[in-house]
């Protein structure tokens, strides 16, 4: 596995070198619409990524940077949580519940944000969820009980959703023979928001000191996302100069072409109201006794009127499929978006779960001390710098579900590798089986989002939600799953849940041609997707 890892590395390495120095050869051709266009002769393309006078390049970095910030403030608790265990004097119980209720509402969360920036625009969306995310992680940081920090963990499962609105605004910006690496960038670099988070937070309550030094660390980040919101707002569009912003012709829902995609469609939805209801079963007095019996069953009531509303929403959306009115259909087939929502629960979701476990499983297994178990652990996600965008990057050169399905099998190999790891082992073997692992994880979730933005422009934030809010249902239930398991048995499950994807990914259809979009006033439009 490492042997692989390493020929990997190398690849990327020489595959960006070599074109840095021989740039790309392309023969222009025309497309549909009658526009030039340039056809790649050479495997790999990529962008300029340092050219600051290029408008597609500075949104990249004000946009990556904001989905960064989300997530260092997403994350800035899991490397203290032995210090607020300790402060607080949290039971071991009490401590995995923060970690569930810490993913918990971004299931709906992110399907609200898709249909919000689809409606909205991704400039107003971030701005927004920055700054009042930022607030929230003021408020965390102020906590004085357990019940005030579930609270304010449980809110700020809230920041997220901002990963949906970044895809959104970067396919707004790049075309797709771009879109890949583009995408793969900015969830690579902004997903090492949880590395910094993971390695920096217990050095910066250290350099404050005290026992609050924990707060300030905390609070930092919530004053950085307030100060970043007005920046992004002042700086950035929502597409470029002249170009057009589609939006659903419908809100609420996404729409479908035929009465089965409905159908599958209506049941996708199911696994995300059940993750929620498990979530709340395990808080209950039948599992870790941190709800009443009235307040399980309160919750149990908001979970299905959520579900009655969202079905509510679906059907509004595509109730022309069963009463004989026709309007232009989208040109799209359900289970691209159902195969994608699979793939990226088992990438993104074992990577939230094994995230937050990773220090405590490190101080347990290897007893290393919480700033060293930060550090280590956070060597999971710091392979997103180069992992994600890699995956995105090949899954524009040689193919999508190509690219897909090599990574998923290489991190199904990977989890079952990280099962067996036990205090015999050498905790050097153990970073490098990591690392390894990560390797592929990352690489998927940058293959998934090299499709996402192809599949139908005006719904991209809906359908980019929508896997998103499997990715946390992945996160909700492999944490849950961990709460009443071993960790080599946890891993097992996520092998096994990597594998499912993997035999799904075949059956993704590579994106060809164009897709048709028709603007305010009737004009259509196509947009390769190719």
């Amino acid at each position: 596995m490492i042997n692989a890892t390493a020929r990997l590395v190398l690849l990327i390495y020489f595959e960006f070198n070599q074109l840095n120095k021989s740039g790309l050869h392309a023969k222009p051709h025309h497309d549909l619409l009658g526009f030039t266009v340039a056809r790649q002769h050479m495997a790999l393309k990529t962008i300029p990524l340092f050219t600051w006078s290029e408008p597609r390049i500075r949104t990249l970095h004000f946009t990556w940077l904001a989905f960064f910030i989300t997530f260092l403030i997403w994350f800035a608790h899991a490397p203290l949580m032995p210090v607020l265990k300790q402060y607080f004097g949290l039971t071991p119980e009490q401590v995995k519940a923060i970690l569930m209720l810490n993913v918990a509402i971004t299931i709906p969360a992110r399907i609200l944000i898709g249909v919000l920036v689809d409606k909205f625009g991704p400039r107003k969306s971030y701005s927004f969820l920055l700054a009042f995310c930022g607030a929230l992680c003021l408020l965390f940081a102020a906590a004085q009980s357990f019940e005030w920090l579930a609270v304010m963990r449980f809110l700020l499962g809230f920041v997220g959703a901002g990963f949906v609105i970044g895809i959104r605004l970067v396919s707004e910006w790049f075309p797709a023979r771009e879109v890949g690496i583009a995408e793969g960038i900015y969830g690579g670099w902004g997903n090492f928001g949880a590395a910094v988070a993971s390695m920096t937070m217990p050095l910066l309550a250290l350099a404050f000191g005290g026992d609050d030094g924990w707060r300030y660390a905390i609070g930092t980040t919530g004053v950085i996302a307030l100060i970043y919101s007005v920046i992004f707002y002042r700086n950035v569009s929502d597409t470029p100069k002249g170009a057009t912003y589609f939006k659903p012709q419908k809100m609420g829902g996404l729409e479908v072409t035929s009465k089965g995609d409905f159908i599958f469609y209506a049941l996708m939805n199911v696994p995300l109201y059940l993750a929620l209801a498990l979530l709340t079963w395990r808080l209950s007095p039948e599992g870790l006794k941190l709800l009443s019996a009235e307040g399980a069953l309160i919750a149990y009531v908001v979970i299905a009127a959520l579900a009655l509303y969202q079905w509510t929403k679906i059907w509004h959306v595509n109730k022309h499929l069963f009463t004989g009115e026709h309007p232009a259909a989208p040109s799209y087939k359900f289970k691209q978006v159902a195969i994608l929502n699979l793939a990226y629960m088992a990438c993104f979701g074992s990577e939230l779960a094994v995230v937050s476990m990773l220090p405590l499983f490190f101080i347990d297994t290897f007893h290393v001390s919480p700033v060293y178990a930060g550090m280590t652990a956070g060597c999971f996600a710091v392979m997103n710098l180069f992992a994600r965008p890699s995956g995105g990057l090949f899954s524009d050169a040689y193919g999508r579900r190509k690219m897909l399905v090599i990574c998923l099998l290489g991190q199904t190999i990977g989890y079952a590798a990280m099962s067996q790891m036990g205090s015999e082992w050498s905790i050097v073997m153990a970073i490098a089986t990591v690392l390894a692992t990560s390797i592929f994880v990352q690489g998927a979730c940058g293959a998934v989002y090299s499709v996402v933005p192809l599949i139908q422009r005006r719904m991209t934030g809906q359908i980019a939600g929508m896997a998103g809010a499997y990715g946390n249902v992945g996160g909700v239930t492999f944490l849950t799953v961990l709460s009443m398991v071993s960790p080599s048995t946890f891993f097992w499950v996520l092998a096994g849940i990597s594998a499912l994807a993997l035999a799904s990914a075949f059956f993704l259809d590579e994106p060809k041609g164009h897709m048709v979009e028709k603007d305010e006033h009737g004009n259509v439009h196509l947009i390769a997707v190719e």
